[in-house]
């Protein structure tokens, strides 16, 4: 990988974007990073070999700019980035609910940007990142983008108009199942195993579970159907989460994700 890629607002993600592009193949010395503090751009440096620079420095100097500060600050990095952000310059954007007009009306005319809502276990390599074209960011822009992501998960293009609902759904999945499993440990607790066991039985249904969904290629409702048999644990359970609305819950919560991105896409902070 030749071109010179910036991570700016380097903080965990961002981190595991570096270390994840590192064994993909980038060289540390094409990768940039810059920091609020001094100290964590010094750590970035002696843990991966990237060069810390500060964010005028990367906007003149990398080819690509991916932009990973939290949302509330997104529109004083621009401001600071706008006078040195040559309109060749790819700008990937990973801010949750800020659309990319937002960066094209504040960047020289024609820039290109890509907007990417990831997830946290970009930290473990398990990624699912949703990738959307702004107005001037081209198929070959977009690839590129599935090359930086991909390095840490699965990639998926969709129209930008589709991105809060894929934030509901990827974007803050993961929280939705650390609390599925933080319940059924504590139905564990209740049931009277100790926390380490029922913590390691729920964990590891988990992961076999999705496996299952994703190497299967059975609808999960085939799935459900196989552990449920006629009279059984399985269907005394599944009637009891139907009867307290849990499917409704869930969808209600998805929608209430959505409608927040809009609003943080809006300014409404």
């Amino acid at each position: 990988m030749s071109q010179k890629v910036a991570v700016l607002g380097t903080g965990k993600i961002g981190e595991a974007l570096l270390s994840g592009m590192i064994r993909a193949g980038w060289a540390p010395a094409d990768l940039l990073v810059t920091a609020r503090r001094p100290e964590r751009a010094e750590e970035l440096r002696a843990r991966h070999g990237v060069t810390p620079v500060t964010n005028a420095e990367a906007a003149k100097t990398a080819d690509t700019l991916i932009l990973t500060v939290k949302p509330q600050d997104m529109g004083t990095l621009l401001d600071e980035l706008a006078p040195h952000v040559p309109a060749d310059r790819l700008i990937i954007s990973g801010a949750a609910g800020i659309p990319t007009a937002f960066f094209e009306e504040r960047l020289a005319p024609g820039t290109p940007v890509v907007r990417v809502m990831t997830n946290t276990p970009a930290l473990v390599d398990e990624a699912m990142s949703v990738i959307s074209a702004g107005t001037h960011a081209t198929a070959g822009h977009l690839t590129h983008a599935e090359e930086i992501f991909g390095a840490v998960g699965k990639t998926l293009r969709v129209p930008e108009s589709q991105q809060d609902a894929c934030t509901a759904l990827s974007g803050s999945g993961p929280a939705y199942f650390f609390y599925l499993v933080e319940a059924m440990t504590d139905a564990g607790i209740l049931l009277g195993l100790p926390r380490d066991k029922a913590h390691e039985l729920i964990v590891q249904s988990a992961i076999g579970a999705a496996v299952m969904l994703r190497d299967s290629g059975e609808h999960p409702v085939k799935l459900r159907e196989n552990v449920t048999s006629p009279a059984g644990t399985t269907i005394n359970a599944i009637r009891e989460l139907e009867n307290h609305g849990v499917r409704a819950a869930l969808i209600a919560a998805l929608e209430a994700a959505r409608d927040r991105s809009r609003e943080l896409a809006s300014g409404n902070n």
